[in-house]
């Protein structure tokens, strides 16, 4: 099932908060009383640095204590408060931030919009956006849209340029990402082996210990690269004694052609449009950052005095 909502998460956090507790044992509770399969407990936000359920129980403990309903006693614990107790008193369908507005203290918080910037969460916390997901959810979703944009204007940018220019954009990947010696060596093997079936060679590493033969299809999108190419590549590679070998499209691969070089003698790597525009941006190919934005985390080690 999916994982609940912040909001959602309220209620059955607050509750689990009567006795003095920790997220991992919020969490682990949560997920046993809501059936949660081992993948789901581990899902991860889409930046991967935390996983999806402890994020969000931390933001609705976070709302919470910013109601009064919940205060942390010591480092990474906490418990609620009589406040917080005499609310689950009422016996409360739900706890959402339209409840907490009913707080004067969350409504102080909300209207400070310095707070709220400072605290690391959205201003509006009650606009659609923020409804189901939390600040770091948001976030990574602006980041990956942001990402398949860039993607995409890359292949774009790719296919109108000309063949020799996505030869040479192959040399400058592979010596970001740390193959081929030098970019003078790469540039001058790549595109010029005079092998057939095989467009270049590139050095595997800066002393040339071990070679990796390249083959590079600029191709549209609708024309997908299937395994008769595939196939004529490896023959290339079997016939040259060759044991590495990287296929690399503008377009896509067919399923058969990804199938076949699964289970070969020679280690096959097929990187694809969307592969191929991913390493661009993660190896810096033909983008520049124009924006930095930092975000900060307490310090529990700073406040510890142990």
């Amino acid at each position: 099932m999916p994982i609940p909502d912040y909001q959602t998460l309220m209620l059955p956090v607050l509750r689990l908060a009567e006795r003095e507790t920790r997220v991992a044992d919020v969490a682990e509770r949560i997920a046993d009383e809501l059936g949660l399969a081992q993948e789901e407990r581990e899902e991860l936000l889409p930046s991967g640095r935390q996983r999806l359920l402890h994020n969000r129980i931390h933001w609705a403990k976070f709302y919470m204590s910013k109601a009064g309903f919940i205060a942390s006693p010591a480092r990474g614990r906490f418990v609620a408060t009589e406040r917080g107790k005499a609310l689950l008193a009422t016996a409360p369908e739900r706890i959402d931030v339209a409840l907490l507005l009913q707080e004067p203290m969350f409504r102080e918080f909300y209207r400070n919009e310095g707070a709220v910037e400072q605290a690391g969460v959205i201003a509006k916390p009650l606009e659609t956006a923020s409804l189901r997901t939390t600040p770091e959810e948001q976030i990574d979703a602006a980041h990956a849209a942001l990402q398949s944009a860039l993607r995409d204007e890359l292949l774009q940018r790719v296919l109108a340029n000309s063949p020799a220019f996505f030869e040479l954009l192959i040399v400058d990947l592979l010596v970001a990402m740390g193959y081929g010696g030098s970019h003078k060596d790469a540039a001058t093997q790549l595109g010029r082996s005079g092998d057939g079936g095989v467009d270049g060679i590139v050095n595997e590493d800066r002393l040339g210990l071990d070679r990796i033969y390249v083959q590079a299809k600029r191709y549209a999108p609708a024309n997908p690269v299937g395994r008769p190419d595939v196939n004529g590549f490896v023959g290339s590679l079997v016939g040259l004694g060759a044991t590495k070998g990287v296929f690399v499209t503008t377009s896509t691969f067919s399923q058969p052609a990804r199938d076949y070089v699964k289970h070969l003698a020679q280690r096959v790597i097929l990187i694809d449009g969307q592969e191929l525009a991913d390493l661009m941006i993660e190896h810096g190919v033909g983008v520049r950052s124009y924006r930095t934005v930092e975000f900060k985390r307490l310090d529990e080690d700073f406040f510890g005095e142990e």
